[in-house]
């Protein structure tokens, strides 16, 4: 098996092989390139603006992330995520600033690590309690009970209850310091970037292995098919629950984070529309493919950014005022229009145009 190159031809012996990582030395070189990228250009060249961007795609892909498994990779419909997102950001924030850590994990800085641990465990729970319908129901109707976990968890029991706990009000605030990772106080966009990339790469990293285990699947097995997933010995209901929990838990993992990016916490950071978009982020990049959530969550963000840019141009003219002061609508609107743009134009998302090219340059000049 050649080690530099896999042209036409050339195949794999076995099933370790088959599921490499990094298969080849040129995938080798681009992927130390991109680590290179990531950990030493972007953060010595970025100003603070790139940076509230790069953090932003990355919250973008964590959340995405769980919503990719569920519809992508399980067949399991959800338009309620962001509660999810909330509870574990709530989790997280309740702990650092209502429990009483001991001394020692408070100076050694591992309270905050240890409250996104537990956050994630607590989303992931309540996630499957909303999965639960899932063993009954399929389509329009696991639709419903997933935005009732929307409405229920955010609009009444976040926004009614635990928005109140210690007589704060709706805003939960973090004073400075509060976000301690280890010996760094989180207190920058710089810092937060490199937590964000950790947080990133560790939650790919997990739901890529999972995806090639017994475990990712069976649940692509009941994506396709859940009748003959049953009849082939898969245990769905037992698959479908465990999917919910993956999800929700990567989703408390990303709740948890966003928190080190705020400087109040408030049900308003989770709004429905952010279930509708991270549903949108993987139409557009890609559904069934981890990839597609990686490019569709930076296509979402860096067009948004773009176009609040552009606005921002003409914001001394009477209609660029009015289109900046509704910058909100605007930003639905175009959201709207790339979904419809993509369903007509590229169905299969970014990812499937990216799988094209690395096609057509592994194969050439037979790329026919």
């Amino acid at each position: 098996m050649s080690t530099t190159w896999l042209p036409c031809g050339v195949y794999h012996q076995d099933y370790i092989h088959d599921q490499g990582w990094w298969q080849t030395r040129f995938i080798k070189t681009k992927m130390i390139l991109l680590f290179a990228i990531l950990f030493i250009v972007i953060p010595e060249f970025a100003d603070a603006y790139s940076l509230s961007v790069c953090n932003q795609i990355g919250y973008t892909i964590l959340g995405a992330l769980g919503v990719q498994l569920l519809i992508g990779f399980c067949g399991q419909i959800t338009l309620g995520h962001a509660a999810f997102l909330a509870v574990g950001a709530y989790t997280s924030t309740l702990l650092i600033l209502d429990f009483p850590w001991p001394k020692f994990m408070m100076d050694l800085g591992i309270a905050y690590p240890v409250s996104i641990l537990i956050a994630a465990f607590v989303a992931g729970f309540w996630s499957v309690l909303f999965g639960l319908p899932s063993a009954r129901v399929k389509g329009f109707y696991l639709i419903l009970t997933t935005m009732a976990a929307q409405f229920i968890t955010v609009n009444f029991l976040i926004t009614g209850y635990v928005s109140q706990i210690g007589g704060r009000g709706q805003a939960f605030s973090l004073p400075p310091g509060t976000i301690k990772v280890g010996p760094w106080i989180i207190d920058s966009d710089i810092k937060v970037y490199f937590m964000m990339l950790v947080l990133v790469i560790g939650c790919v990293i997990i739901v890529a292995n999972l995806i090639r285990s017994r475990v990712g699947r069976a649940w692509i097995a009941i994506r396709d098919n859940d009748i003959s997933a049953e009849v082939m010995g898969i245990n769905v209901v037992k698959y479908k629950f465990s999917a919910f929990f993956v999800a929700g838990f990567i989703g408390g993992i990303a709740g948890a984070f966003w928190i080190s990016n705020l400087a109040a916490i408030s049900p308003e950071h989770f709004p429905w529309f952010w279930s509708l978009w991270l549903v949108g982020v993987i139409l557009i990049g890609g559904v069934g493919s981890i990839h597609g959530t990686i490019f569709g969550s930076i296509f979402m963000v860096v067009v948004m950014e773009a176009l609040q840019l552009f606005v921002m141009q003409f914001v001394d003219t009477s209609w660029g005022e009015k289109l900046f002061t509704d910058f909100l609508f605007l930003k639905e609107a175009a959201f709207g229009l790339a979904i419809c743009v993509f369903m007509i134009f590229e169905p299969k998302g970014i990812a499937y145009r990216w799988w094209q090219m690395k096609n057509y340059f592994n194969l050439w000049p037979f790329s026919y």
